[in-house]
């Protein structure tokens, strides 16, 4: 048996050794030199050792321009002679389209003598028997249709549809500004920021000769634009089926991820198919055919009610604004949602990092309390302000409490209190137990990436302090700070999920805290919403939580927070840029009469 083989365009050919000398190549070597060339995608090294260059070259581009393998491999199996004693070899192609995708077959070749000695006659049978001249192998895919995507009470949250792609070919538009402008104009209805300066500036960055894709447009938004642009010179349509959701930007932070999910789904489950092409490009006869297996609905833990809350508490918002929202119980996301100044900035509710502010502390007072030092009644200081190794932290508006329990200290949000808490307790403490909240855990979520943010062990006396009301070097993401309220109801880390049926990655959970710590902290955090800086929150019902204003930059601007829980649904809200936690919390009353 004489081998060849080709993996991945690089080419090696096993041939036993021949048996008789000769000053040029033998026909074994012309054979296995020359499948070797056609399997490589070598079309011109090929044709040079056929007997028709030119057919043979033109052929052997059109195959693989047709079939597009990932690899492919010939294996002789044995080199005979015909009726007339030309030599023949008899051999296996595999061809591979992707794993799982081979297309396996036996085929041969003939030898003939030529001038400089033997030669493969050509024939278009030598990449398949059923092949004729002009005639070409084509691959096609034949994906399942996409399932919906469904959520946790079996609503429909995104279907198939079929989408069109509007590109612009500039070579074929002749008056290229004209027809930009007549295409921005068209398309600005649809998304304002395309107009013909950004299609100028697509087109004129696009590759030489190559296309530039301006939009993909939804069924109800192509019709329309459809009479205006479909005869513009230079535009080019293209449809595909995807999934999108009822209403174009509802959850598209969250279900753009699980729509690549599914694509993977379908495409593993796709069914693929070997036909002939004739020269018109029509089909002739099919070679090979592998059927298609349906994919079962896809079934997130999202809620459709409370993913439309969460969407609309955030659009009366002006600037970046996010909410997620986790069941304490499974750890399985309720809703992600972000406005569109938000989303502009990606996917910032799940992966963002910002000072959580006061929110973090629930943390402190988590450490606090678990040293044992403290309890909720514990009386504290609350100064309007109070300096550490030279640097002064104020309370907001600079109030003073005076000496007062810590879970008064909590409600009204001090924080002289709880960076004196932080200043006091070893460096690891305030780390361990935002740790045991969620706040560093890592996770490998199928669906969607998170960040949950960091809390690293201060060196400093500042830095001890600044972190212990959230500030410093502590991070989080509204994600992070949601699945902190969710450890603070369950009792321990939930482990988040998004898509039912698949495990997240991630390293042991955090010893949970304490029981007596638990009950304190919960007693503190209603007292927030019954008398405290959440108290907007007090007709909403059993709401449980901490507010935050977290300043960044140079100090001059802040973020507004709200972290909390109400029965099995944990959530964080962040507005960012916002001065103060006013327009979070009306935020999170929104969401709470929604749900």
């Amino acid at each position: 048996m004489r081998l060849v083989r080709i993996f991945g365009g690089a080419a090696a050919l096993l041939l036993l050794p021949v048996a008789a000398c000769s000053s040029g190549p033998s026909e074994d070597e012309v054979a296995g030199a020359f499948l070797n060339a056609v399997a490589a995608g070598d079309a011109a090294e090929a044709a040079r050792l056929t007997d028709d260059p030119a057919a043979a070259r033109s052929a052997l581009e059109a195959v693989h321009r047709g079939l597009d393998p990932e690899s492919a491999a010939a294996q002789i199996q044995e080199v005979t002679e015909d009726e007339q004693g030309a030599p023949v070899a008899r051999f296996d192609w595999t061809w591979n389209f992707g794993p799982g995708k081979e297309w396996r077959y036996p085929s041969g070749l003939r030898l003939v003598e030529g001038e400089q000695g033997p030669e493969v006659h050509w024939s278009p049978s030598v990449v398949h028997p059923d092949l004729r001249r002009g005639q070409v192998p084509v691959f096609a895919e034949q994906p399942p249709q996409p399932p919906p995507v469904l959520d946790r009470d079996g609503n429909e949250l995104m279907q198939p549809a079929e989408l069109v792609t509007v590109s612009l070919q500039p070579a074929e538009a002749g008056d290229l500004d004209a027809v930009a402008g007549q295409l921005g104009d068209a398309l600005s209805g649809v998304d304002p920021a395309i107009n013909r300066e950004s299609i100028l500036e697509g087109a004129r960055q696009a590759p030489p000769g190559q296309p530039y894709t301006a939009v993909t447009l939804r069924p109800d938004d192509y019709a329309q634009v459809q009479e205006d642009i479909q005869d513009l010179p230079g535009v080019r349509l293209g449809g595909n089926t995807r999934l999108i959701a009822p209403e174009r930007g509802f959850g598209d932070q969250v279900l753009s991820g699980v729509a690549s999910r599914v694509d993977e789904q379908v495409q593993r489950n796709a069914g693929w198919r070997v036909y002939v092409a004739g020269r018109d490009g029509a089909e002739v006869e099919q070679l090979h055919q592998v059927a298609q297996r349906p994919v079962p609905p896809t079934q997130v833990t999202l809620s459709e009610q409370a993913q439309q809350a969460a969407e609309d508490a955030l659009d009366p918002v002006e600037t970046p604004a996010m909410l997620v929202a986790v069941r304490p119980s499974t750890g399985g996301l309720v809703a992600v949602a972000q406005n569109d100044p938000a989303d502009a900035q990606g996917p910032v509710a799940l992966t963002g990092q910002y000072p959580p502010g006061s929110t973090f502390k629930i943390a402190t007072a988590a450490a606090a309390l678990q040293s044992g030092r403290v309890d909720a009644g514990t009386p504290v200081e609350c100064p309007p302000r109070k300096e550490f190794d030279g640097r002064v932290l104020p309370n907001a508006d600079e109030f003073d409490l005076g000496t007062v329990p810590l879970h008064t200290a909590f409600a009204e949000s001090c924080n002289t209190s709880f960076a004196q808490l932080a200043v006091d307790m070893p460096a690891g403490d305030l780390t361990r137990a935002a740790g045991q909240l969620g706040i560093g855990a890592d996770f490998e979520m199928p669906g969607a990436t998170t960040i949950t943010g960091q809390a690293p062990e201060a060196d400093t006396t500042v830095q001890r302090a600044e972190n212990g009301i959230g500030q410093g070097e502590v991070l989080a993401s509204p994600f992070g700070m949601a699945l902190a309220t969710a450890a603070v109801a369950e009792g321990r880390m939930p482990v988040p999920s998004l898509i039912r049926g698949e495990h997240t990655g991630t390293q042991p959970p955090p010893e949970p805290l304490p029981g007596p710590v638990l009950d304190q902290l919960r007693s503190m955090m209603r007292e927030v919403v019954t008398s405290g800086t959440g108290s907007v929150l007090s007709g909403s019902g059993e709401v449980v939580g901490k507010t935050g204003t977290a300043q960044f930059g140079d100090g001059t601007r802040a973020h507004g927070w709200f972290a909390g829980y109400r029965e099995d649904v944990a959530f964080a809200v962040l507005t960012t840029d916002s001065e103060e936690s006013a327009p979070a919390l009306q935020a999170a009353q929104r969401f709470l009469e929604g749900t």
